[in-house]
This record gives structure tokens, sequence and C-alpha cells, in this order.
């Protein structure tokens, strides 16, 4: 009967009479019974005049939004501070919330001296030397001099005064953990190298298969497909191997950025202080099995592209150092915006919301997956208000910037497919590895030391055991799946509304036994916990520190025929540094992934969960998981081994970062480990 119902209505007092303007929010709580939806301006009008009179003559009170779109299936977006209506059972805990809110204040307090800086400061807080990053962590931020600025030109309140008085780096960062074992570690190429294997996105490395490669997009509105890379560029660092002996052999990979940024680099160059290329970085694999770059394409609509290869003098030094920054702007972009936001949050999403929709809780497969659910929803409706929003965090800290979500959108559209999520098929099709029986989870490894994909597979053989024993208790054949109507009715609903863009795909598994069910749900279970968690909890540790991978760029690599080339050999440092975000940029993006690197207290790790003795009546699902956590345990006393091997060089040596952020459990905080059920911050 109700054509809109609990419609929140927000009014400002924007007028005192006599006085300053004073300025608050009412919240009101409207239910329309009637079919006519012009009726609404009538009955608020109605209500905000009782108000006015309990207010007092003096107040004057505005409706914000005025006018009520017509079409009844068009979105509103919820602005803040009012909250994105999430159902109670999905909402954060407590002690879950009390942990969030921390670390927005957290991030809030870190953010505010060099937002005041840039507010009075003519020189845009550009960092003037690499000391000056270092200072961030060991004296923070209000002893980095930004204060005696601040306090020649601001009345700031006393307690700010306490706080720089007092605090005695309060507002410092915590040490990234990429220099805190070797402080210039970020500078080689090995380590450039290894962070493609085992840094926070190890997801985009790929065996290269034909030489010379060509892009996939039209060439009429894009040029020759045909990569500048040739077999002069790079047959000096391949060992005496001709190029089709390196590929024969299985020693060439690629980080190719090319096809995803190239559609934007128009638009992205053409907003002020952003600077991109599409970038594509070939590799070899050595004899001891680490990676090193061998040639960096950088391409731009219209012109000619550009490869530069490992230095032999300064200058070339300094511009390989610039054109691998591109290279890590790039993947970072794709990191945040495709392989963390787009593959893990959004695309489980549908699933989520499904399971609710369309599953008693009583259900078994919903019982399965409830762990695997947990704020997910809330997280999301926070992102969707303070992150990918127009304007927000991510549009702000990444070269893309107000394109962020239009790269994301056609990568959903031109590549996701949820029968290649899985780890075993992902790697496959990237090339990283081939089928081999004789393994527990069917892969040989093409870099046997790639400690993602080592680690990974044997938390994915471990799910995948689990729900195929769970599953085998409810669906012993065929039938018993495809005659189940609220399995069948979750999995529609999830395909064909969540995923409607999509829904006509042919590549959508039919839910038509045992095994495809199983898949599916392993699939689920493993992009919520491990993937995730390999994507997101090393944010802060390897992201921290802005020169490692810094996630905007202002400035091209410079050629000898520009005008600026004269002020880049006079002093490559400050040009590199002015390339890279400034002090304010960074200090946002840094506040803003040390927040999303942090577990709260009442995290729950894979093998764990709420209610351990009440989730199920059924004795059997109790020992498939007791068996499940007991796997869970040992897989991390085998990463922790791993870690102390020195026969793994891309996880264990001098100034080598251990690989650990596929351990399932961790402590509170930023911590670079732990494997959490859900997708959960």
């Amino acid at each position: 009967m109700a054509v809109l119902s609990q419609d929140v209505i927000t009014q400002r007092a924007v007028r005192a009479l006599t006085e300053k303007p004073v300025m608050f929010k009412v919240r009101a709580l409207v239910t329309i019974r009637r079919k006519k939806k012009e009726d609404l301006r009538e009955t608020i009008e109605n209500h905000l005049e009782a108000l006015s009179d309990n207010l007092g003559k003096k107040i004057v009170l505005e409706l914000v939004s005025n006018e009520i779109d017509p079409n009844i299936s068009a979105e509103t977006r919820v602005e803040k501070p009012l909250p994105i209506y999430v159902p109670r059972d999905e909402a954060f805990e407590e002690t879950k919330q009390d942990a969030f809110s921390a670390g927005r204040l957290k991030a809030v307090l870190h953010n505010l001296i060099p937002a005041l800086y840039a507010s009075i400061s003519s020189d845009n807080s550009e960092f003037k030397g690499f000391s000056e990053i270092d200072r961030l962590y060991r004296e923070g931020l209000l002893k980095f001099n930004l204060q005696d600025e601040i306090l020649k030109k601001l009345p700031l309140p006393k307690v700010v005064n306490d706080i720089k008085e007092s605090s005695q780096g309060l507002l410092k960062y915590d040490t990234p953990t990429i220099i805190s074992k070797d402080k210039f570690a970020w500078l080689r190429d090995d380590e450039f190298a290894r962070q493609a294997l085992a840094g926070i996105n190890p997801v985009n490395i790929e065996k290269l298969e034909v030489f010379p490669f060509v892009s996939k997009l039209d060439p009429n509105i894009y040029g020759p497909p045909e990569s500048a890379i040739t077999e002069e560029h790079i047959i000096g660092s391949l060992n005496g191997m001709t190029v089709q002996q390196a590929l024969n052999e299985n020693k060439l990979f690629i980080l190719d950025y090319h096809d995803i940024y190239m559609p934007f680099l128009d638009k992205i160059n053409a907003q002020d202080g952003r600077k991109a290329y599409a970038t594509r970085t070939i590799f070899f694999l050595s004899a001891l099995g680490t990676l090193k770059p061998i040639a960096i394409e950088l391409s731009l609509p219209t012109q000619p592209k550009r490869v530069l290869t490992p230095p032999d003098d300064a200058t070339s030094y300094w511009l390989w150092q610039l054109a691998k920054a591109h290279v890590c702007s790039n993947d970072a972009g794709v990191h945040q915006l495709v392989n963390h936001w787009l593959r893990t949050h959004a695309c489980i999403e549908p699933f989520i919301l499904a399971a609710h929709r369309k599953m008693s809780e009583m259900h078994p497969i919903f019982k399965l997956l409830h762990p695997h659910m947990r704020y997910t929803l809330e997280i999301n409706a926070l992102a969707r208000q303070t992150l990918i929003n127009a304007g927000g965090v991510i549009e702000s800290c990444f070269t893309p910037g107000q394109y962020c979500m239009e790269l994301s959108v056609e990568a959903y559209r031109n590549h996701w497919r949820i029968d290649q999520e899985g780890l075993p098929t992902d790697l496959i099709r990237r090339g990283m590895a081939v089928k081999d029986p004789s393994q527990r989870h069917g892969l040989r490894l093409l870099i046997e030391d790639y400690p993602y994909a080592t680690d990974g597979l044997l938390l994915w053989s471990a799910i995948e055991s689990y729900v195929k024993e769970y599953v085998s208790f409810y669906y012993p054949n065929p039938a018993s799946v495809l005659f189940d109507t609220e399995l069948q009715s979750w999995y529609s609903e999830a395909k064909n509304v969540g995923h409607a863009d999509l829904s006509e795909e042919p590549w959508w598994p039919s839910l038509t036994s045992p095994a495809r069910l199983v898949s599916l749900l392993t699939t689920l279970i493993w992009l919520a916990s491990a993937q995730h968690a390999a994507l997101n909890f090393g944010q802060y540790p390897y992201g921290g520190y802005v020169p490692n991978r810094p996630p905007l760029m202002r400035r091209h690599v410079p050629d000898p025929k520009d005008p600026e080339y004269l002020c880049f050999v006079s002093d490559p440092q400050k040009y590199f540094l002015s390339a890279l975000p400034n002090l304010l940029q960074s200090t946002n993006f840094m506040a803003v992934v040390d927040t999303l690197s942090t577990h709260s207290a009442d995290e729950e790790y894979l093998g764990q969960r709420q209610l351990q003795g009440l989730w199920s009546g059924d004795p059997r699902a109790f020992d498939a998981y007791r068996k499940f956590s007991a796997e869970v345990q040992r897989v991390e006393r085998v990463i922790q081994e791993r870690n102390a091997d020195m026969r793994f060089p891309n996880r264990c040596g001098a100034g080598v970062l251990p690989y650990e952020l596929l351990i399932p459990s961790s402590g509170p905080g930023a911590t670079g480990r732990g494997v959490p059920n859900s997708v959960s911050i």
C-alpha cells in the first residue's frame, strides 16, 4: 500500500534572525501511506510547521532535498553523516565499531597537521628530500617543523597546543615493514620484482607466451598494437639465451597494464597533477628462482612508445627509477580498483545479499557461508560513502582520479568471471602453473618460490577439502542440488540480479551437481578469506612508505627534448620526489591504508567461528570443521617454516621480508598477517 516508507528527511536550521547563523540537522521518520508521492511535500510541510512552533519563531528551517525523483527505482546515495542502512545482524558489533572509529580518529589526527599546513603554505608541502619522509616515522607530524608555520598564522585551540607539547610522537606513523629491515630495499630491482610475487598485489604477474606481444585494443583508436620492446632491448639480459629459448624454458614473465590504462590516459593526464602511462614490464627468471626486470615500456596515446632498460650510468639510473615508479603506480591502481575492491568486496556482495534473501538461516549452505559474510555489507556501505565515492579517498589518492570507478567498471565488464576466480584456475589462466595430478592441489608452479601461490594453494586445498566433505553430507547426488529450491533461488538471484550486466554470459557455471556446488562455494570462501587477506593487510606494510609503490604520480619521465629535462639532470632526486605524492597527499593515503590494514580485537580468523558448538546440530559438520581447523593450524606452521628457509629467496634472506600475509592467525592491529573469515575491513 505504501509507495515510500521510512524516508529520512534531513532539515537544516539555516538562519537565526538576530544572531550568527546556527546550523544543525534534524532526522525525521516519515511513513507515506497514500499512493500519490506528490502528497509527500504536504506531509513534510505539516511536520515542519509543528517542529518550527516548538523550536521558536526565530528559527527558519529549510528542506535540503526539496525534489522527489519520480523514478521509484532510481538510487539515491545517502550522504554523510547519515549512515547507509545495513540490517542489524550485518552491522558492526560494539568492539568492531570501536576499533573502526578509533582508526578513523587516528586517520583524522594524522592528516590534520598536513592539511592545516597546506592551507597556509605556498610550497604545497613538497618533500625536500627522503629524510623528510623518514621523519614521518621517526619524529611524527608535530616534530616536522610544521607546527611553527601553523602557529604563526592560525589561532589553534588549546587542545591542539597541548598535543603539540605532550604528544612526543603521538602523531607519528608506524615504520612500514618494507623499510624496517633494509631502508633502501625498495630501490633495488630485485625487490621491485620480488613484490610481483610476494607483495601486496601478487596476482597480475603472467608468463610471457609470445614475443613480441600485441595489444587487444582497437588499432584504429589506439594505434599499432605491437609492443615497442624488441629482442635487441632484452637479449643482453637473457644469460646467453635467445628470446625463443627463454620463452620455451618459461623464463620470461610480464606485468601488462597497457590495455587496462590506455583507454583512460587522455582523461587521466588532463587532470591537474596527474600523470600516467600504460606500462608493460618484462622480467627474466634467474637460476636462483628470482625475477629481475629487463625492460619497461611506457605508452601514451598517439605518441611513440618509449622503452627503458636497466641503467648503465647515473642519468639512466634515475630515469629507470622513475619508470619503475610509474609501473608501481599502475600496479597500485589495478590492485586497489580491480583486484581488491572489485574482485573481493564488490563481486561477492550479491552472493551475500542473495543468501540472506533466499536461504533460511537453518539451510546448511547458509550455515557454511555465514562466518564468511560477517561485516561485509557494512564495510562496503562505508566504502561507498567515504572511499570510492565521487571526490572520496580513492579518487584523491590514486592517479586515475575521477576516473577510478570507470576503470573498475571496465575491468568488471571485460575481465571478471566467477569461474576464473578460484586460485588454481587463475594461476593456470595467467600461465603461472600447469596441471599436475601428482600434487594435492593438482598444480605445478612455473616459479617454484612464488610465496602467494605456494601458501595460497595450501589454504585453497584446506578450504576445498572441508567444503567437499560438508557438501557430501547434504547433497549426495545431482538431483539433491537441482531440486533444492532455496539453493537454486540463491544462485539465480546472485547471478541474474546481483550480476545482471553479465548474467547472459555463457561462462556462468550451472549449479547442477555436488562438484559444481563445491567449486562455487570454495571460490566464494577463498575470495572472502585468503584472497582478501593477501590483497588487503599488506597495504600499510608495503604502501605506507610511498616511494615504494606511489599510488599517484604527478610527472612523466622526462625526455631529452623536454624543457624540464635540464631540471631533472640538475637535481634528479628533487625531480623524483616532485613526481610522487606531496606531503598532504602522502599522509592522507598513509592514514587510510593504516586503518584498512588493521585487525579489530573481535576478528575471527580462518578455522575459527562464533558459537563454535552451536552453529550446527549435525555432529558430522562439527567433525569436518574440527579437521579443517587443525589443517589451517598445520598450514600456519608450514608457512612459518618456509619463511625461515634460505632455499626460498623471495621470502627469506638479508633484508628480504618474510611472506606472512597468508599466515591464518593474528593479533589486533596492523600486523601484516592474519586471514579473517570474511571481508571485514
